[in-house]
């Protein structure tokens, strides 16, 4: 089978970096405009990756697929039998298939993740396989 729509893994980190960038920017922002001071070590705690997690769950759902980052990257989370991705879906993905894998796997399942999607024709990584999903680039 040929996967001509599919997105690698160089689009892929841009769409995270721009995802962090903007979001971080936002709340050090809102954190500015209500404490009056400046900073980022917010985006150090469990609260900000609580918050990104959540967002990284959420918006897919409200936004078929799409996070900002991958908006604006034209790239989009699927399911891989093409349905909009559901919050069991999502969960899969970010809650098991990269936080809890990763951190039973001290993040060698990231490092092998990327290899995958660098890789395989499907460029789909273990978070894909367990949340039955995949990327596509439009």
């Amino acid at each position: 089978m040929v996967y001509t729509n599919r997105a690698g893994l160089g689009i892929r980190v841009a769409a995270s970096f721009l995802d962090f960038v903007i979001l971080a920017t936002v709340i050090a922002s809102l954190i500015y405009f209500i404490t009056g001071s400046f900073s980022l070590s917010f985006a150090n705690g469990i609260v900000w990756q609580s918050i990104y997690t959540l967002y990284l769950m959420v918006i897919p759902i409200i936004w078929s697929g799409y996070v900002i980052g991958k908006r604006l990257c034209h790239i989009q989370v699927k399911r891989v039998d093409e349905a909009n991705v559901t919050l069991s879906n999502m969960f899969k993905r970010e809650i098991v298939g990269y936080y809890l894998i990763g951190t039973l796997t001290f993040g060698i399942s990231i490092l092998v993740s990327a290899g995958m999607i660098m890789f395989r024709e499907d460029k789909r990584g273990i978070h894909d396989f367990v949340g039955g999903t995949y990327v596509a680039r439009h």
